[in-house]
């Protein structure tokens, strides 16, 4: 299907607000409200519905909407299967209408198309999904163009054009309807619960998540302490926004996207993510997409039929069929191949699939956490990457900052790797001296945590005093950038930088003593008077 460039463009900048908004915004009812009126600016939508089914009615109501009025939107009530809306909950399948005029299951329940006085209208309802539940739907309706020309040949041309269209704008609805699921799915839920006569604290289901996107409607003061996931360590302001993210995000069915540069500890996000979820008891299957050839991540995410291939002895499940009602954590997501992408696209799209060399469709209840430190929006302009796969990860994007963000994290991870390496390597590393410190904390981390743990893990292995010094980090750390001295290239300075550091130790321990530290380093108390003067310590701050 062909699509205008200008179309094209328009639809990018639908579905990245529609995302943005999504992502920003706590107030279920502001974001269901925001995404209707961005569609109405991006597609000339005359009109859009939200609709919800009640569960427990099994009634279906109009929730939010673009272009009615009170009363016609109170009039807008519809059982399942009942004219298109019903049908759609039924069937779960999209409908397009090219004119409603000659589509008799169209109703106008609102009667707000009688007020309108153009005649040609096309409608599409696109069914909104939990899983493989239907909750909803997402409906517009839109003036038809182009108009028609005479000649039959170009007619023809015409009428093939304007359906591509509509197939487009269907496509762009499905996307956005996967966007607001899981809004849907709160709304669903507070209205079952009012309607039941509950008050917000009843225990059920899915009411902790509303409470936590109810959250801007309370003071921050009055706000519950997030509980931090216990694989995570940090305490700066990045990381508990992203702690409470986690805590929004984990009790849903969301597929979410984990952003950030390489080390900074997205599988520990995922991980979180997971056993903070109602599907803690079940498979958590990790798989990192860079880790193996093209021609094998196939077949480990799907499985294969004996025989499929050379080699094949037998049938094999994939991951997504070891992480059945479980989760699976897809690692380096922007490495898959565009047929691989286009696998993923339907799992998440249909909870179905094929293994490699096979014709039975096998169904799944997988939730999908994806993580990548490549720009998603790149690889989409260089098209190695499918624009509407993206759209389908973006739901709910997390951020995880890098270290030279969360300065204040480095010597509480520090002290973690020490206790860490020390059991590891039956060391016993006490302190990490102030020379280190500063080294540390003065250091911008392009490899992350992960580079930082490596760093730690060395100097374990070198102290010989129980203490880790300076010369005892990697040479990277140990530049005029990082160490704040001048560098010379010669050994001198590297002398004296080491002894500038032993005579600071030794200050330390004896608490401000030139004696007794002069002694510990086996120097003369003249000698140790001229090195403090050379250095330019002051022995009196070691002092109580």
């Amino acid at each position: 299907m062909l699509v205008p460039q200008k179309k094209e463009d328009s639809s990018i900048s639908l579905l990245a607000e529609v995302s943005r908004t999504v992502t920003i915004e706590h107030d279920i009812s502001k974001v269901l409200r925001l995404v209707l009126f961005i569609m109405s600016e991006h597609m000339d939508m005359l009109r859009g519905m939200i609709t919800i089914l009640n569960r427990d009615s099994g009634e279906i109501f109009i929730n939010e909407s673009f272009g009615l009025s009170e009363e016609e939107k109170e009039r807008g009530r519809y059982r399942i299967g009942e004219g298109i809306i019903g049908q759609v909950v039924k069937t779960g399948k999209p409908v397009l209408v090219p004119n409603i005029n000659d589509e008799p299951l169209f109703l106008d329940r609102t009667r707000s198309r009688q007020k309108t006085k153009i005649d040609d209208l096309c409608f599409i309802c696109i069914p909104i999904k939990s899983g493989t539940e239907i909750i909803g739907t997402l409906s517009a309706d839109r003036q038809i163009e182009p108009a028609l020309p005479s000649d039959p040949l170009k007619r023809v041309k015409a009428e093939s054009d304007r359906m591509d269209m509509m197939q487009h704008y269907v496509d762009l609805l499905s996307i956005i309807a996967s966007m607001i699921s899981q809004a849907v799915r709160l709304r669903q839920l507070a209205h079952e619960e009012s309607m039941n006569g509950k008050t917000p604290s009843a225990q059920r289901t899915g009411q902790n998540l509303i409470m936590l996107y109810r959250e801007d409607e309370k003071p921050e003061e009055e706000s519950d302490e997030t509980d931090r996931p216990a694989n995570i360590i940090g305490n700066s302001k990045p990381m508990l926004s992203l702690f409470k993210m986690i805590e929004k995000i984990a009790k849903t069915s969301a597929t979410t996207l984990i952003l950030g540069e390489s080390g900074v500890g997205k599988e520990l996000v995922a991980s979180a993510i997971h056993f903070k979820s109602r599907r803690a008891e079940k498979p958590f299957i990790k798989f990192n997409c860079a880790a193996l050839p093209e021609s094998i991540v196939e077949s480990e995410l799907f499985g294969h039929e004996k025989g499929a291939f050379t080699g094949a002895s037998g049938m094999r499940q994939g991951r997504f069929e070891l992480a059945h009602t479980g989760t699976i954590f897809l690692d380096e997501i922007g490495e898959l191949s565009l047929t691989v992408q286009a696998k993923l696209l339907r799992i998440l799209q249909e909870k179905e699939f094929e293994r490699v060399g096979g014709s039975k469709t096998i169904k799944v209840d997988v939730r999908v956490i994806t993580a990548t430190n490549r720009n998603l929006e790149e690889l989409i302009r260089d098209g190695r990457f499918r624009e509407d796969l993206f759209y389908r990860l973006n739901i709910f994007p997390i951020t995880v900052p890098p270290l030279r963000e969360r300065k204040t994290d480095i010597l509480l991870l520090a002290d973690y790797f020490v206790e860490k390496y020390n059991r590891v390597n039956q060391k016993g590393v006490r302190r990490i001296s102030t020379t280190s410190i500063d080294m540390l904390m003065r250091y911008h981390w392009p490899g992350n945590v992960r580079e930082l743990e490596n760093c730690i893990e060395r100097a374990v292995i070198l102290s010989e005093d129980n203490v880790i010094h300076g010369y005892h980090l990697p040479p990277s750390l140990q530049t005029a950038e990082s160490s704040g001295t001048p560098y010379t290239g010669s050994l001198q300075q590297k002398l004296d930088s080491i002894e500038n550091e032993m005579i600071i130790e030794a200050l330390k321990r004896t608490k401000g003593n030139m004696s007794r530290a002069a002694a510990q380093l086996g120097l003369s108390d003249r000698i140790m008077g001229l090195r403090v003067k050379k250095f330019n310590i002051d022995y009196r701050k070691f002092r109580p």
